[in-house]
């Protein structure tokens, strides 16, 4: 009887985590609690809710281990809030494709025909010339000032082609395409890595090609030609995947190494 008695307090204790757990996710995600924000201390909680410290601390669990949280121990600690945003879907998605041994060009592919369609609406944009136009020609700049370090300046294109997705006012599309080029971004700077160890990074004269062609796109969006934005993006996409799928072209999509963490991270 006693051990039955101690079942049906543990069960009890998860159910109200639970639904402590259920009611403060959903205030994450209406912006009850900002990014970056506290959550009230537990004392708070257990007076909000009515019920045990036990199953406030199972309920803080629950949402740590979603990500929503991070618990900080000791005297200082709290419960520091994380909303989800386009790092944590692009992580989200690596570990899944991740472990479903899914290889680099099977991730460029699905790039490859969202990317050029993002690219396009942006062409489509009314506020193109507020919005999009200047922002890009801010990144053209920044990947000219880094045309001599092939590392920095595969960093500041894949910046550049964030961008392009980011713009796509479909949010839906916007969220897919970049939870993609987030995902994506991170297999080619591990890719220039590997290729300057190796002293086969592509030549400058290559850097020099992408950066006309990124030019001719902010042109075209400039223009409001849709499809001429999109036939560009769809070649230079094709080209510059090229060195990446011949280098990694066995290779699983790597999420949760530690560099790859640190990427998402950026993309928050």
């Amino acid at each position: 009887m006693e051990r039955a008695a101690g079942r049906r307090v543990k069960i009890l204790q998860l159910r109200m985590a639970e639904q402590v757990a259920s009611a403060l996710r959903d205030r994450i995600l209406v912006g009850g609690f900002a990014d970056g924000s506290s959550l009230p201390k537990q004392d708070e909680l257990v007076e909000e809710f009515g019920v045990s410290y036990p199953s406030v601390r199972e309920a803080l669990r629950i949402l740590e281990t979603e990500g929503f949280i991070t618990v900080r121990r000791g005297n200082r600690g709290g419960a520091v809030v994380h909303a989800p945003d386009i790092g944590t879907a692009g992580y989200a998605l690596g570990l899944t494709l991740q472990a479903m041994q899914v290889r680099v060009p099977d991730l460029g592919s699905a790039l490859a025909t969202l990317e050029p369609l993002s690219a396009a609406r942006c062409a489509q944009r009314e506020d193109r010339a507020e919005a999009v136009v200047p922002r890009l020609e801010e990144l053209l700049a920044e990947c000219e000032r880094c045309i001599d370090d092939g590392p920095a300046f595969t960093r500041a294109s894949r910046e550049f082609h964030d961008a392009l997705v980011e713009f796509d006012p479909n949010a839906t599309l916007r969220v897919v395409a970049m939870s993609l080029t987030s995902l994506w971004s991170v297999q080619e700077e591990a890719w220039a890595d590997v290729e300057m160890s190796r002293g086969s990074y592509p030549p400058p004269g290559d850097r020099a090609t992408a950066q006309k062609v990124h030019e001719r796109m902010v042109r075209s969006i400039a223009k409001g030609d849709a499809v001429r934005t999109r036939k560009i993006a769809q070649e230079h996409v094709a080209a510059t995947q090229y060195w990446v799928c011949r280098t990694f072209e066995d290779r699983v999509i790597d999420a949760a190494s530690s560099q790859s963490r640190v990427r998402f991270r950026g993309s928050r």
